[in-house]
């Protein structure tokens, strides 16, 4: 059905759905220290409650994603819903940290139905550049997220503990399941769904994988995703640990990169779209990431003697920002090449951000909590293997990239 419109309504769910894990992530790293001090944990002990949640959310998207192509969107969108909603409830009682880390990943594993089934109802609907638009307008909303939601944890630090965060998501997940039963239509009809079990979702992704383009497309996409989160995971420790700062204007500082992102991804959507060709745009949004993450490293390491906080947090506004450009376009790009498989791309691509993420998330804390090396390492690192897929196994400048290939 592409180009067919949704309405408002529909759209904000799709965007209640994204947000999901930035919600999950986001409202939480402000309360990263005082974990590790209710635990009398490590650092790195405490970002694994991180890891857990994001590879969880990398590794339930294989098994939604199928599931969604064989019985349609809406069965295991609302199962998973609620099974986020019980994990998250235990969250908040859990009695120590490696209890925690469990059920932060049974969080991890229900939270990716909205991940992956709102991006294969993109796909039921849209094609080509209406895509890559309603991609953006996605980020727009869903990127309101990541600016609520650490003011939020930093307000709620205030007149409770780190578990009442974990209450207030759970309070979140009932409306957004409320909502989703009551207003999300089916948007795969059931003569386009597939009837295999195990075995044909395994053969699809494989016959995906082996698409020398869509894989690029993946790695470049899960990598850039990989610089981001290694920023996400490191900066409560990096901005109020090694530069003193508040929760409060920590999350002023998060809320104003996540502004940047929206921004941008807006300027990808409403103004390049159509004008400018997808590769361009992601080609330059990974660039950008690049010359920010390198320095940042220049910075860490004192090659301009000692920074303050201003000028590390504005490597990290224009890395941030630049994933406006790089996240929607490589999901549009690698989607495009899918018609008849969308949910199972829809689970490869966010399965290779989080799971490349949950990897490059605890290196970030590797040499303890008073550097920002470590950080500036994996983040340039992510970006140059990014870079590297996207020309070596995209290779833009080829005509023959734009051609949809059938699974």
């Amino acid at each position: 059905m592409p180009g067919r419109t949704t309405g408002l309504l529909v759209t904000l769910v799709l965007g209640g759905l994204t947000a999901v894990p930035p919600l999950s992530m986001d409202m939480y790293l402000a309360a990263l220290p005082q974990v590790a001090d209710a635990f009398s944990a490590p650092a790195a002990t405490v970002q694994l409650t991180l890891t857990a949640c994001l590879a969880g959310m990398a590794l339930g998207q294989l098994v939604v994603g199928p599931m969604s192509d064989k019985w349609g969107r809406r069965r295991p969108l609302l199962i998973g819903l609620l099974v986020y909603i019980a994990a998250t409830a235990i969250c908040a009682f859990a009695p120590t940290v490696e209890l925690l880390v469990a059920f932060r990943l049974l969080q991890g594993l229900a939270g990716a139905a909205g991940i992956v089934i709102a991006r294969a109802v993109v796909r039921d609907l849209y094609d080509g550049v209406d895509m890559a638009r309603f991609f953006s307008t996605l980020m727009l909303i869903s990127g309101v997220a990541p600016v609520v939601a650490p003011v939020i944890g930093g307000q709620v630090l205030q007149f409770t503990d780190w578990r009442g965060i974990f209450v207030v998501l759970t309070a979140i997940g009932v409306l957004l399941t409320f909502v989703v039963w009551r207003k999300l239509p089916e948007t795969l009809a059931p003569e386009r769904r597939h009837d295999g079990g195990v075995g044909q979702a395994l053969r699809t992704m494989r016959s995906l994988l082996a698409d020398r383009v869509f894989s690029g497309y993946l790695l470049a996409g899960g990598f850039a995703f990989a610089t981001l989160f290694s920023y996400v995971s490191a900066s409560p420790f990096v901005v109020q640990e090694i530069y003193g700062a508040s929760p409060q204007m920590f999350s002023i500082l998060f809320g104003v990169n996540s502004i940047g992102l929206i921004a941008v991804g807006q300027i990808n959507g409403r103004l390049l779209v159509g004008r400018v060709s997808l590769d361009k745009a992601l080609g330059v949004g990974l660039g950008v990431t690049t010359l920010a993450a390198f320095a940042l490293l220049l910075m860490t390491t004192g090659v301009f003697g000692e920074v303050g906080l201003l000028p590390v947090a504005t490597a990290l506004f224009v890395l941030m920002s630049s994933m406006g450009l790089a996240m929607p376009n490589t999901n549009t790009q690698a989607l495009m090449r899918t018609p008849n498989a969308a949910g199972s791309a829809s689970a490869l691509l966010g399965t290779s951000q989080f799971l490349i993420g949950a990897i490059a998330s605890p290196l970030v804390g590797i040499a303890g909590e008073n550097t920002a090396v470590p950080m500036a390492v994996v983040q340039l690192s992510c970006a140059l293997v990014s870079v590297g897929c996207f020309v070596g196994l995209c290779r833009p400048w080829q005509a023959s990239r734009t051609e949809g290939a059938e699974h």
